[in-house]
């Protein structure tokens, strides 16, 4: 249920009915809206809570909340979620810019893509330190040097770092490093790291499983969001189909799609998308023109000696004329990128 708060509810009337809302043996998440402050209550129906509710002094109407997922649903936050971080921002008029190389590799390889890709107007590095790999011998990154790394980077360049948490027990030691703890598509329905990031309330940057339906994908986000934390991303990197020429299917139609089902944030990474390089900036604009939140790209000063991924890695000269040609499309939509 949507308990909505009549207007200019002051916080010790939210207070007290987010207690009452946990009284009656419900979930209470309080979301402050920019005009009314609504609370969802989450949690097995049984018999009253909305008439009790809706008695209450403070409470305007009780809403059913339709969707499966209740506190990602825009039913529950018609208004859409910005992120903000530093320099970069998601959400709203916001386009915010991930950059960086698949694989944190040295510390001169990812000192100089800092540099590079904050100067072309990036707001933010990517760069994995600990790296799921399909085959057991291939380079699995550098661990917590790595992320020693990217927190030099952006002490120097004041980039925030997104970097991806592969398992419950590393959560504590990348939540020390990282600003944004990305969820990789391997890990998409992985409920006890869902629930450990939210712990966290670090922003989280949730990538969409490669064979997961839409529903399944908002469903992993609201494991997150269930522990409180608000902070989420939603990431489109493609979908595995029949087709071969590109390494995964990247369906764009999902931008515009999520925005009417949930107010959260929806970044594309043409990168993985696409697994070409020649293909990722006509996407990267592609997806600006169809309302996305965000870009996350695969940045890397040498790509044909990359250790991980370089087929589908920009150069830094390229990613600079894929964000001039955004600009572009995103001045045309009176948007900006961040």
């Amino acid at each position: 249920m949507i308990v909505v708060l009549k207007p200019l509810a002051t916080q010790e009337m939210i207070e007290r009915m987010a207690r009452r809302v946990e009284e009656l043996g419900l979930k209470a998440h309080v979301i402050v809206g920019t005009e009314r402050t609504v609370i969802a209550a989450i949690g097995d129906k049984r018999n009253g809570e909305k008439e009790t509710l809706e008695a209450c002094a403070e409470v305007d109407q009780v809403l059913p909340i339709l969707a499966p997922y209740k506190v990602a649903s825009r039913e529950t936050k018609p208004e859409p979620t910005i992120i903000e971080l530093g320099l970069f921002a998601a959400g709203g008029p916001n386009i915010g810019i991930i950059a960086g190389p698949c694989s944190v590799e040295s510390e001169e390889q990812i000192m100089e893509t800092a540099r590079l890709v904050k100067q072309a107007g990036a707001t933010a590095l990517r760069g994995g330190a600990f790296k799921p790999r399909t085959s057991p011998y291939a380079f699995q990154g550098l661990k917590e040097v790595g992320l020693q790394l990217l927190a030099a980077a952006r002490e120097e360049t004041g980039l925030i770092v997104v970097t991806e948490v592969m398992s419950p027990q590393d959560v504590d030691l990348v939540a020390a490093y990282a600003d944004v703890l990305q969820i990789g598509a391997r890990n998409m329905q992985n409920y006890n790291l869902l629930q450990a990031v939210g712990e966290t309330r670090k922003a989280v940057l949730l990538k969409r499983g490669m064979a997961a339906t839409i529903d399944e994908f908002l469903l992993a986000a609201e494991y997150i969001l269930d522990q409180g934390n608000q902070n989420v991303m939603l990431c489109e990197r493609g979908v595995r189909t029949f087709e071969s020429h590109t390494r995964f299917t990247l369906p764009l139609a999902s931008v515009p799609y999520l925005h009417q089902k949930t107010h959260l944030p929806v970044i594309i990474d043409p990168s993985h998308g696409t697994g070409h390089a020649p293909l990722v900036a006509p996407m990267c604009t592609a997806a600006v023109a169809a309302g996305c939140d965000g870009l996350i790209i695969e940045v890397h000063p040498d790509p044909s000696k990359a250790m991980s991924d370089g087929p589908q890695s920009l150069t830094p000269g390229a990613f600079a004329d894929a964000m001039a040609q955004c600009r572009k499309v995103a001045a045309a939509l009176d948007r900006q990128l961040h």
